[in-house]
């Protein structure tokens, strides 16, 4: 296979599973993995994959071009299992708030039919549960950011000021080993802040994919959240240290 022809296979992998190590890459395409080094350092260098440690992913605003669906599919097993643990917690006649992104819609499916309030800035999750008679679902205003489906700004911030809510169920686009909770879009970290200050107790939903993870811009520590469900198969280090903050982890 000529480098080319491996570039695009690199890119065409990394879009539909996240992210792909370096051996798994050198398995797939025949090749030995100092190979796939440099053609990952070749890629890096354009801006098509962001190299991380033991593999790649896209760049952290590489979802924004990916449909919703496509994202949604992506180790949608870990994400299902996550949203299965996570729906666990919620007890009869709460307020919950979900946040956007793929994990929460899995999640809000797994609420259906429940006793609950959910209160969401998420067009995803509203797409879940807007026809259940049982739950009552408060959509938060805002603009939307179509690509990802979700309302964001100040009207979203401000109307999660006036939210007290048991839990609030956070996405993030990954967890560094030294604790720093990500996110990869300047505009979705305030509301994830505002959830965190709306709820009396904080969820993280992480698939094992999302350690130890991309993302330029950092929510929180992990200090700040109380509860973090992953994967079994995350990576040891980073629950180490969210297990050193006094962080609750659920594996699923």
């Amino acid at each position: 296979m000529l480098p080319h022809q491996r570039h695009v296979e690199i890119v065409r992998r990394l879009r539909g599973e996240g992210v792909v190590a370096v051996h798994e890459l050198a398995a797939a395409l025949g090749v030995t993995a100092s190979t796939v080094r440099r053609d990952l350092a070749r890629l890096d260098e354009r801006g098509s994959v962001r190299r991380v440690h033991g593999g790649a992913c896209l760049p952290d605003d590489a979802d924004d071009d990916r449909p919703f669906e496509v994202v949604m599919r992506s180790d949608a097993p870990d994400k299902d299992a996550v949203a299965r643990a996570a729906a666990e917690l919620v007890a009869d006649h709460e307020v919950v708030l979900l946040d956007i992104g793929t994990t929460a819609a899995s999640l809000a499916r797994r609420l259906r039919g429940r006793q609950i309030t959910v209160a969401t800035s998420s067009l995803a999750v509203l797409d879940v549960l807007r026809d259940d008679p049982v739950v009552e679902l408060m959509l938060l205003g805002g603009m939307v950011r179509r690509p990802y489906l979700s309302m964001v700004g100040v009207l979203t911030e401000d109307a999660l000021a006036q939210v007290r809510a048991d839990r609030a169920f956070l996405g993030t686009s990954g967890v560094r080993d030294d604790g720093a909770v990500l996110d990869s879009t300047s505009v979705e970290v305030p509301v994830k802040r505002a959830m965190m200050r709306a709820a009396e107790q904080v969820v993280l939903l992480a698939d094992r994919h999302k350690f130890p993870g991309t993302g330029a811009l950092r929510v929180c520590d992990v200090g700040d959240i109380d509860v973090l469900v992953t994967n079994e198969g995350a990576d040891e280090r980073s629950l180490r240290a969210c297990a050193r903050a006094g962080v609750e982890v659920r594996l699923s």
